[in-house]
């Protein structure tokens, strides 16, 4: 459940005033500090976090080196499971969205009616869905990476490997960036495109028309 929430969070955020932080320590019957000195002992084994030369607290236990790997190893399993866990924490009724939002904390709201009951796997798929949007969306600060636009409401968790051809990377946070519709749309039918410093690239079809 920790890693859960970790990923939604940036390691700037990773703070015992920070208002997610202390509603999971609420929830969780413990101190606000413990909990964040939990996620910053768990920042110390994020790999993309070292790339940038940073190193995290240094008490990462066994447990939390073993864990950190099982979630990794199947996030495709380990992201649904921790979802319904969190959920599970806050009460969320079925058919309810939980957000992760850094400036308000972790808020439960009615999701949109949609239709008859979908079967289980489609659950945890929705489940998996749910976390990679909050995670994608709040590592580009609830804004668009393109416009800078922050209506939240309007805004596409994009997979830059495609879902379809990469199962293994769907749920991998590192694997998105926060679009508005317009330019997910253009996204995904290959008009725009990011190199690895996110820079945005648009096809030969594009500069004609916009020529």
């Amino acid at each position: 459940m920790l890693l859960n929430v970790y990923h939604k969070l940036t390691f700037g955020q990773l703070d015992a005033r920070q208002a997610v932080v202390i509603g999971l320590a609420e929830k969780l019957g413990r101190g606000a500090n413990s909990v964040a000195m939990k996620l910053c002992n768990l920042a110390s084994l994020d790999p993309a976090l070292k790339l940038r030369g940073i190193k995290g607290l240094p008490g990462a236990s066994a447990l939390d080196r073993r864990t950190w790997q099982e979630f990794h190893d199947d996030l495709n399993e380990a992201v649904p499971a921790s979802e319904d866990a969190l959920r599970g924490l806050f009460g969320a009724p079925a058919g309810s969205v939980l957000e992760v939002l850094p400036k308000i904390g972790i808020r439960v709201r009615k999701s949109p009616p949609e239709g008859e009951t979908e079967v289980t796997a489609n659950v945890k798929v929705r489940r998996g869905q749910q976390f990679f949007r909050n995670a994608v969306l709040n590592h580009f600060g609830g804004c668009c990476a393109v416009t800078g636009m922050p209506v939240r409401e309007l805004l596409v968790a994009s997979h830059i490997l495609p879902w379809r051809t990469h199962p293994a990377e769907r749920l991998n946070v590192l694997n998105g960036i926060s679009l508005s519709r317009l330019h997910d749309a253009a996204f995904d039918i290959g008009l725009i495109s990011f190199d690895a410093n996110y820079r945005m690239i648009l096809s030969p079809r594009l500069i004609r028309e916009l020529s």
